[in-house]
């Protein structure tokens, strides 16, 4: 009887044993054999086109202070602010007195230096008087000339009138009378890192965005590169010259000067594609493998909006990359791919 109490226990004991194993085994089990659901996508080299976005700020293309060289009265401003002028337009007149008494010493005295020369030509003056009298004239002229420049404010260049700062009849005392700025062109400078110099030359368009127009993208060329280096940020200067013929832009406005770089060959994927390992700056991206996920260590290169080119030596063309359900995956697990 004892013995049958024995046997009986000893197989309760066992069964128990049997139970509490089984679940352990069979979540070991269930863990083996793993399977996640994800997305792939072919990965492939394409032509790039690198395009980078620099921020600036428009500025005329030409820009003058009108104002004379010596202190006067105004006599009379042409022009309001706003104003679009033509070249050589008469924009102000300054006080005439001393101009016109200088003409007018001026005109007698050509009228004397023409006699001269008359009797000189024909033998009857002699060489001292003559040069002596062309010297007058000539100093006069010119200071008739520069009177004239100071006394009749003209427009140097077609444009538009930005600034007034005085009116009729008031004395100029040194701040510019107005400003006259060309809207049919603007310009504008970029700082370009160093990498860049060997791509960029003169005469390359480029793509001008303003906040203010999203709809519209605006010309322009590269005008001038600067020769040198900055030694501090390692940049290089850039002067971008745009055409405004509709005249929507103006100075002062923020604007993104788009330039295209050299067209290269690429491994571009989606930038979420790429996962970044814990704790350190190290890149990698999964690609399934005969239905096994593979994990690879990459490097970034240039973003293109929400793509990355990625540098690897392990992947091909043609290899699948997971680019949804990376993120749950480890190295090994079988996958099984629910491509739409």
């Amino acid at each position: 009887m004892k013995k049958g109490i024995k046997i009986s226990m000893l197989m309760l004991a066992v069964i128990a044993l049997l139970n509490a194993c089984t679940p352990k085994a069979e979540k070991k089990q269930e863990e083996e054999i793993r399977v996640e659901n994800i997305k792939t996508a072919v990965l492939e080299t394409q032509e790039i086109a690198r395009k980078i976005d620099f921020s600036t700020t428009l500025e005329p293309y030409n820009k003058v202070m009108v104002a004379p060289t010596m202190a006067g009265r105004i006599d009379k401003i042409h022009v309001e602010v706003g104003s679009k002028v033509q070249a050589n337009q008469l924009l102000v007149e300054m006080d005439k007195t001393t101009y016109l008494q200088t003409k007018v010493s001026f005109d007698n005295l050509a009228v004397d230096f023409q006699r001269i020369s008359t009797l000189y030509n024909s033998g009857n003056i002699a060489q001292q008087t003559y040069d002596q009298t062309k010297a007058q004239y000539e100093s006069l002229k010119t200071n008739v000339q520069n009177l004239e420049r100071n006394t009749f404010l003209r427009a140097p260049f077609s444009g538009v009138i930005a600034a007034k700062n005085y009116e009729n009849g008031e004395l100029y005392a040194g701040t510019p009378i107005l400003l006259l700025v060309d809207m049919a062109n603007l310009k504008a400078h970029i700082n370009i890192p160093e990498s860049y110099y060997p791509s960029i030359k003169e005469g390359m368009n480029v793509a001008i965005t303003s906040d203010v127009f999203t709809d519209k993208e605006f010309k322009g060329i590269i005008e001038i590169v600067s020769p040198v280096i900055d030694a501090t940020t390692h940049t290089f200067q850039v002067q971008i010259k745009i055409s405004n013929a509709g005249g929507v832009l103006r100075p002062g406005m923020f604007a993104r000067i788009g330039v295209d770089f050299d067209k290269i060959n690429a491994k571009v994927v989606p930038y979420q594609a790429v996962l970044k390992l814990q704790g350190s700056n190290e890149r990698y991206v999964y690609v399934n493998k005969n239905g096994v996920a593979k994990r690879v260590k990459v490097q970034m290169g240039k973003r293109y909006d929400d793509k990355i080119e990625i540098l690897s030596d392990e992947l091909k063309e043609g290899d699948q990359l997971v680019v949804v359900g990376q993120a749950r995956l480890v190295n090994g697990v079988q996958l099984t791919i629910v491509n739409d």
